[in-house]
């Protein structure tokens, strides 16, 4: 298996490293490989074009209307 060499962390990396190892009952190397595979091989996450692809056509716009618009408010957030 390939190995991976990491240098230059700064020393409070290495420390909240070794603490989350703690904090999950395992080595420091086996912490750096899970954090490694949850960000890695995560699934992708679409973007927001993609989620706005995704939304069904449920109507038109006329559908949306508002029906009781008192004309006497000129501006809502004021």
């Amino acid at each position: 298996m390939p190995s991976l060499v990491v240098r230059n962390l700064d020393e409070t990396i290495i420390n909240a490293l070794k603490a989350r190892a703690v904090e999950h009952h395992r080595s420091t190397e086996a912490e750096h490989r899970a954090i490694l595979a949850e960000v890695l091989m995560r699934p992708q996450r679409k973007s927001f074009a993609e989620a706005l692809l995704s939304i069904p056509s449920v109507g038109t716009d006329a559908d949306f209307m508002r029906l009781n618009d008192d004309a006497r408010v000129s501006n809502v957030f004021d």
